[in-house]
């Protein structure tokens, strides 16, 4: 387990992607990590993870 701030190094973890749900986040990334946590936001019901783009795949957001 690592604590905030570590440094160190975790594995990835491969989870079955259900259920789908939105999750809020900020736009301040440091180090390539969000500055602040990411929230919970609904639970979509509507949408099955089939219908969700893989990571890295899809529409990227706007540099605005």
């Amino acid at each position: 387990m690592s604590t905030w701030g570590s440094r160190e190094v975790l594995g990835p973890v491969l989870v079955v992607p259900e259920p789908v749900v939105e999750v809020q986040a900020g736009t301040s990334i440091d180090s390539g990590t969000h500055r602040h946590p990411l929230r919970l936001g609904r639970v979509r019901t509507d949408v099955t993870p089939e219908d969700v783009p893989r990571f890295g795949e899809g529409a990227r957001p706007s540099a605005d």
